[in-house]
């Protein structure tokens, strides 16, 4: 008898195949009572288990496949056979989770694609059939017993939610609890006002929703819309993002968006959704002026408009939603952006309430598609805010001067309308004069804003800088007098001087910058407070001065990082414009030689470049920004919500990419913390400006990185497009040039890689450039096909009729460009070894072909004598007839010259290849034997 487990199981193995299933069943059990090693276990129970199925012992097949994946819990094989067992047992719901495991580990697997399909029918005919899926009732009622016995283990408690999450996502789990009473009993679980309970109960709803519009709508009429507002209104964030995404999930629904599923008879049913969903609006509507609504659950009910009421695409001509929001909510809407955080009356808001109620403004206004519907929009606002000025009550006008401010985040144009009604402009200039500090406070916040445009801002000079410059000198509270400097940098930016700073800065600017960067520091001051610290430094760090000694200070950087890490629409640009004007990445006018002597003979003044903003002081700049981690902060920034990050700042964030991805040397840095992924959405959405800045920057990563290292996964076929996209006459040299060779160094990695660059359509463009004048532009271009050539669909347009792709190719191996001539020969090389067809055409394409072949042969730089020997073996070698051709030229003698030369490790390989070309030639029986001096 055998002692050894692995040749019992071999032994196994050979009955097994023999159809002897008894006997492999002895053999492999005697080797599982023998055997120690775990691995070899695994491999022992799941064979058993085949054996078992084989003889139709279910329950035993079963239990051995279970032990195998208890030992290796992805063991798809023994996963797979518990899955055949627990169908033939009848336990449907287990055996589809098994082959779901199966399928997630090889989702190309088609036999597991099958299965799933089939287990999923069955079990939904037996639910549609009104019949259990063995086990899911019985599990469902032990979940609930579980979760609603207050004396119940935390673990088993834990263990139960978190299983009906998973349950509630299986459309046969979610229907099963549907039909029995589930929805009643997890409200019950939500009214325990346990957080996790609720949590669990809201998680496994959302699933039973996901892709069924009909139980949705059930659900949804259910626990009733004032009950599902009420939930996301508390001051829990946890709770009120689950309850929030449990409303965007039915909205989905009865929208028609999502993973919508056919389900049989629901089809039948006609579901009139647009009333549910103008429930739901009018209820997130009442929600935005609810005192008893948290600053959170305002803050979801504003996301949840911004996502679902504007179009998303503005060729649906249908806005109606847009339209009753505006109808029935816009004063709403209003009456949170002109609230006033340090007025007792305040609703509750977070930091981000009143940016995100303008955005929806902003979204509303643009959602609107002719002047009568832009006009109504406007009258409703004048309207509500003239109601609330009044100038016997101040505090009533400060709400209606905050409301100005807030559109003037919003739609700036509608904001600018507003600014022109009576009395407003006057009112803001007088409340900067009052002796009340919160009136201060709106008034400076509303001219800031309001100065963006030219034709405001020279109104507000010639009346506001003077009570700004007296509201900084005068008061003592810190909040006010940020707001007076940012103010007065903002109004000196608006009126195209430093009209404002000269007026005020009895100083410096370093002096007003040194203060900016003090505040920011300044923890004790609130967020909101220290962001106008970073505006105010968006607009100082214009001088050079400033901008040097900013970086130099490692507690002010990393305070504003800090800062941009806040999900803040103005702290985002404004920190992005800082980090533009420290890295010197915006556009400047080159001055034209000629045209600046005419200018000084004219004794007209002509700027001359800061010291401090030359090459030198910007490399040091860029080298102490990346020290302090602003990789990190602009990967970060990058994750914001599309409301927050605008394309203005998008664009200024691939400018500092672009700038800080000029040194090669910083490139790895620069992957290492996330730039390489956080530049892939800059180069495809946004500004066209800013989408050419960032496929540039991901051009000078992909030229020089690995790019498995740079872009893992999935994300490398990702950065092809941008690349692609700057290869267009209208980019400039440079751009062409590091964009090819980041597509050579792409192509030269996997056929997938070539294959998605041909989909691309960039080989017409790579073509365009090897016929470039420009030597390096037609050198990357070479080197680029050369390994593009690699790929089959590439070959077969070469063979194609009615092209050049093989001429050009051929003449460029005779440059007088080594480097060229190196890729040309090497794509050459490649082509004439892979299709033979085009060893005869090229011999057609160009009467110069022998000539240049003979060049490469006998050229001084190996590597092109290397390939050009290549190309000529690759010919003898194609066809008879061809070497006939060849052996009558001159190429007998300079490939008998070679072949003869004493052995040199240094060229060997040259000598070898000629030599392969004379033994070709003697089996033809073209030459005789070779004789070596």
């Amino acid at each position: 008898q055998m002692e050894d487990p692995i040749q019992l199981k071999e032994e196994g193995n050979k009955y097994f195949q023999a159809s002897d299933y008894e006997k492999a069943v002895q053999s492999y059990t005697q080797a599982i009572k023998l055997n120690k090693d775990k691995a070899l276990q695994a491999v022992l129970y799941r064979n058993r288990a085949a054996c078992f199925l084989k003889k139709e012992e279910y329950a035993k097949a079963a239990s051995d496949a279970s032990r195998a994946i208890d030992i290796n819990a992805s063991d798809i094989k023994a996963l797979y056979r518990r899955s055949q067992a627990l169908e033939k047992l009848g336990k449907l719901d287990q055996a589809f989770k098994d082959v779901q495991k199966c399928a997630t580990i090889e989702p190309r697997n088609k036999n597991f694609q099958e299965t799933l399909r089939r287990l999923g029918a069955n079990i939904q005919e037996k639910v549609d059939a009104g019949g259990a899926v063995p086990g899911s009732q019985t599990r469902v009622q032990k979940m609930f017993e579980i979760l609603l016995d207050e004396n119940s283990e935390k673990e088993k408690r834990e263990k139960a939610a978190n299983n009906l999450i998973v349950l509630g996502r299986e459309e046969a789990g979610a229907e099963r609890i549907f039909q029995n009473n589930g929805v009643s009993l997890l409200l019950q679980l939500i009214e325990t006002k346990n957080a996790e309970l609720i949590l669990a109960a809201v998680r496994t709803l959302s699933g039973m929703c996901t892709g069924h519009k009909a139980r949705a709508t059930a659900i949804l009429h259910y626990l009733g819309i004032d009950n599902i507002c009420m939930w996301m209104s508390v001051d829990n964030e946890e709770i009120s993002l689950a309850v929030c995404n449990l409303l965007q999930t039915i909205t989905d629904c009865l929208l028609g968006q999502g993973k919508e599923e056919h389900h049989g008879k629901e089809e039948a049913v006609v579901l009139d959704t647009k009333k549910d969903l103008r429930m739901i609006t009018t209820h997130l509507l009442d929600m935005l002026v609810s005192k008893k609504v948290s600053g959170q659950g305002r803050d979801r009910a504003l996301n949840l408009l911004n996502k679902n009421i504007p179009r998303k695409d503005l060729k649906d001509h249908d806005n109606s939603r847009t339209i009753f929001v505006i109808d029935n909510g816009l004063k709403k809407i209003l009456k949170v952006v002109g609230q006033i955080p340090e007025m007792p009356d305040c609703l509750p808001l977070t930091e981000n309430t009143q940016l995100t109620a303008s955005v929806l403004l902003n979204k509303l206004y643009d959602d609107l598609r002719c002047d009568p519907e832009r006009d109504n929009y406007r009258v409703i606002c004048e309207e509500y805010i003239k109601s609330k000025i009044d100038p016997q009550d101040m505090d009533k006008t400060l709400h209606a001067i905050q409301m100005v401010s807030g559109v003037l985040q919003g739609p700036f144009d509608l904001g600018n309308k507003l600014l022109g009604m009576k009395g407003v402009m006057e009112m803001m200039v007088a409340l900067c004069g009052s002796e009340r500090e919160i009136d201060q406070l709106v008034a400076v916040e509303a001219l800031i804003h309001a100065s963006t445009k030219l034709s405001r801002a020279t109104f507000i000079i010639s009346n506001g800088v003077t009570l700004l410059k007296e509201i900084y000198k005068k008061t003592k509270n810190e909040k006010i007098k940020i707001r007076a400097l940012v103010g007065l940098c903002k109004l000196g930016s608006a009126g195209g001087t430093d009209y404002g700073l000269r007026q005020f800065a009895e100083g410096s600017t370093e002096k007003l910058a040194k203060q900016c960067r003090k505040w920011l520091c300044n923890t004790s001051i609130d967020a909101r407070t220290r962001k106008w610290a970073v505006e105010g430094l968006a607009y100082l760090t214009l001088d050079a001065d400033v901008k040097d000694d900013f970086v130099e200070d490692e507690p002010a950087l990393q305070a504003m990082f800090e800062l941009a890490k806040t999900s803040d629409k103005t702290i985002l640009y404004s920190v992005a414009s800082a980090l533009v004007n420290c890295t010197n990445s915006y556009d400047t006018k080159e001055l034209v030689p000629e045209l600046v002597q005419l200018a000084k003979f004219s004794k007209q003044h002509v700027p001359e470049e800061h010291p401090k903003d030359k090459k030198d002081f910007v490399v040091k700049r860029v080298k102490r920004l990346l020290k302090a981690g602003v990789v990190s902060t602009l990967a970060c920034m990058v994750k914001a919500d599309s409301a927050i990050l605008t394309d203005q700042s998008k664009e200024l964030i691939a400018r500092v990419f672009l700038a800080l991805c000029e040194d090669p040397r910083d490139r790895g840095t620069i992957i290492a913390q996330g730039g390489g992924k956080a530049l892939i959405p800059l180069a495809v959405e946004g500004t066209e400006v800013g989408k050419i800045k960032a496929s540039h920057a991901l051009a000078k990563i992909a030229a020089i990185s690995n790019p498995d290292m740079a872009f893992p996964g999935e994300r490398v076929y990702e950065v092809v497009r941008p690349l692609v996209s700057l290869l267009n006459t209208e980019r400039d040299g440079l751009q062409n040039y590091e964009a090819l060779l980041g597509l050579t160094n792409f192509s030269g990695r996997s056929d997938k890689l070539r294959m998605k660059i041909v989909k691309e359509r960039a080989l017409p463009d790579i073509e365009n450039y090897m016929f470039e004048n420009h030597d390096q532009l037609r050198q990357a271009a070479t080197e680029c096909m050369c390994n593009m050539v690699v790929n089959k669909e590439v070959q077969e347009r070469f063979v194609a009729d009615g092209n050049d792709r093989l001429k050009l190719v051929v003449l460029l191996c005779g440059e007088d460009d080594e480097k060229v001539q190196v890729a040309a020969a090497g794509a050459l090389a490649m082509l004439t070894a892979a299709q033979k067809k085009l060893c005869s055409k090229m011999t057609e394409v160009t009467t110069q072909w022998l000539d240049i072949l003979q060049r490469l042969c006998l050229h001084d730089n190996m590597e092109v004598q290397h390939r050009g020997l290549v190309i000529a073996f690759n010919l003898i070698s194609a066809d008879k007839e061809l070497a006939k051709k060849l052996v009558e030229t001159e190429l007998l003698e300079i490939l008998t010259y070679i072949g003869k030369q004493e052995d040199d490790p240094k060229k060997q390989h040259i000598i070898n290849v000629a030599r392969d070309c004379l033994t070709r030639c003697m089996d033809y029986g073209l030459i005789k034997p070779l004789s070596r001096a």
